[in-house]
């Protein structure tokens, strides 16, 4: 049996890549995850149990930890979700992006190379480690064109430039040291037990409960969506198959501006909640201040990872949100354990 290190397996995609990798037999998972606002153990109830998980609570960026942990579980790949990744918080506050995306990176790359270094024959060659990264670091798109594995970094925004920094460095540990690495770049993820400050879930709550819609600008900025159960498939086939030293790009090839988004959110929310008395709920849109810095639009070319690993995304965006709003409006329970005092729901990223 192969033991994984996962971290950040609290969070949104990490939880999801831990239930999903735990219906396989042949899997042990440790999930370290230092439980910010983000991360929630409420959405690993469902593992909680399994003899094949354990849970420890603790930082990226605490060496003596994480070079215990490698020590005493030795585990055959490391899949790295742990980031602050809210691009709106990264402009109110940017030095926690950096220690943690940038210095809690190199401290588990650090630690994941003396295991590495230690390890002979047939585990040493098993050995993987891979980063999981996003499409801002690539800047922004104009009307037509896609990124690309080949793409320049260009970032935008305090998270995408912690996150590009990051990626550099795996990459470094890569050439420098010959070390294993894999590194993905997705676009934006939707799905179940995402944190209501993200613009999906924040829009399907905050429809439900008759409050404004708030819409960046003139909306017109553009998403790749991708369904967070595809992603995480993805991520377990380039864990699996992936050359060392690559990058893959994963995307949803699913392209929607955020206004389209809210409104097929609001048609949704009208139609599994037709009690509402506030109905139609495209009436609570309301055009605010843009952020800060906003790229324009994002979309990924999932040519390689297709064709070198044979994945695609099975979920189009219609159907994916659909289960979304479902989700949300089936597990009130849940989005009122995740919300912390700190956060109910107000706009971020202002710079003020």
């Amino acid at each position: 049996m192969k033991t994984l290190l996962v971290t950040g397996g609290c969070g949104f995609i990490g939880g999801c890549f831990v239930r999903q990798v735990l219906q396989r037999d042949d899997v042990r998972v440790v999930n370290l995850d230092k439980l910010t606002y983000a991360g929630n153990l409420d959405s690993l109830t469902s593992v909680a149990d399994n003899p094949r998980y354990h849970f420890i609570h603790g930082d990226i960026a605490d060496p003596e930890l994480v070079q215990r942990i490698f020590r005493e579980h030795t585990p055959v790949g490391v899949v790295n979700f742990a980031a602050e990744s809210h691009v709106d918080r990264s402009i109110d506050g940017p030095r926690e992006f950096m220690t943690t995306n940038v210095g809690g990176t190199l401290e588990l790359l650090i630690a994941a190379r003396a295991h590495w270094d230690a390890l002979v024959g047939q585990p040493r060659d098993d050995f993987r480690f891979l980063h999981v990264s996003t499409d801002e670091v690539f800047g922004s798109l104009g009307p037509t064109g896609k990124f690309q594995e080949t793409t320049a970094y260009a970032p935008n925004s305090p998270y995408s430039a912690s996150k590009a920094a990051a990626d550099h460095f795996v990459r470094a540990f890569h050439h420098t040291y010959g070390m294993p690495v894999l590194t993905t770049n997705c676009s934006n993820n939707y799905g179940p037990f995402q944190f209501p400050e993200k613009l999906i879930p924040l829009m399907v709550l905050n429809a439900v409960e008759g409050k404004f819609l708030p819409v960046y600008g003139d909306g017109k900025n553009i998403r790749d969506w991708l369904y967070v159960e595809d992603h995480c498939r993805a991520i377990a086939q380039v864990l699996e198959a992936g050359t060392p030293g690559e990058v893959y790009c994963i995307g949803g090839n699913q392209e929607r501006n955020n206004l389209d988004v809210v409104e097929t959110i609001c048609s949704i929310v009208d139609e599994l909640r037709p009690d509402l008395a506030h109905r139609p709920c495209r009436s609570l849109i309301k055009f605010v201040t843009d952020r800060p810095g906003h790229d324009r639009r994002y979309a990924i070319d999932t040519g390689k990872i297709e064709k070198e690993l044979g994945w695609k995304p099975l979920e189009n965006f219609e159907s994916g949100l659909k289960k979304t709003v479902a989700w949300y409006l089936d597990n009130a329970k849940w989005v009122t354990r995740v919300q912390s005092g700190d956060y109910q729901r107000e706009r971020l990223g202002l710079a003020e």
